[in-house]
């Protein structure tokens, strides 16, 4: 069968955008190329172009959803509904649990391609930065002084980037075992059994 002739609907934009996400979290940025995703997908090199202008313009997109994804939903975590800063952490500790909220891998991707990139790297001190408020607004509004709020968020953060960028391995089970302790460590203060019944529940 001859690619060329294969109808732009078989192959979506998220196929190229999943194909990319592959590349670039096995290999980095620099093999992110249209001509080896194209024969990754089995198609033709120009059916690229029916979703993206070029190869800067997929980049692009995989940038966007790297920061709709992993820092919106972080920060949309910090600000779900909670009766203690046990339970507010518990809530952020969901994206440290589930990919579909947060993509470790692709933020390591982002975070090594950054180094080379100094547009990629201002993008993502913004990121990081909007990430920092999120956790320490959390804090506040919990009663923490604004000193120690963030001081408290920046630990945290600290230590995920730190489980990322040493590509930790853990299974759920054991990760969702620690994250009690991980409560009393950032927070000060124990989870009472309330808010511990409640963030398993959700993780049964």
């Amino acid at each position: 069968m001859n690619t060329q002739d294969i109808p732009r609907a078989r192959v979506s934009e998220d196929d190229w955008l999943a194909a990319a996400y592959e590349v670039l979290t096995e290999s980095g940025v620099e093999a992110v190329k249209v001509m080896p995703l194209a024969k990754r997908l089995g198609v033709s090199r120009t059916s690229f172009y029916w979703h993206f202008k070029d190869r800067e313009a997929l980049l692009e997109a995989m940038i966007r959803r790297w920061e709709d994804k992993n820092t919106g939903n972080l920060v949309a975590r910090t600000e779900a509904y909670a009766e203690s800063i046990a339970e507010a952490l518990f809530n952020l500790f969901d994206c440290w649990i589930d990919p579909g909220l947060f993509d470790a891998r692709l933020d390591l991707a982002i975070r090594n391609w950054a180094r080379n990139d100094t547009s990629l790297q201002a993008r993502l001190d913004r990121a990081d930065t909007r990430r920092e408020q999120a956790v320490t607004a959390m804090f506040t509004r919990f009663g923490y002084a604004a000193d120690d709020a963030l001081i408290r968020a920046r630990t945290m953060i600290y230590t995920q980037i730190g489980y990322i960028s040493m590509q930790v391995r853990e299974s759920t089970e054991y990760r969702i075992s620690l994250m009690p302790g991980w409560v009393k460590v950032f927070s000060g203060l124990p989870p009472s059994k309330r808010d511990l019944d409640r963030f398993l529940s959700r993780h049964a």
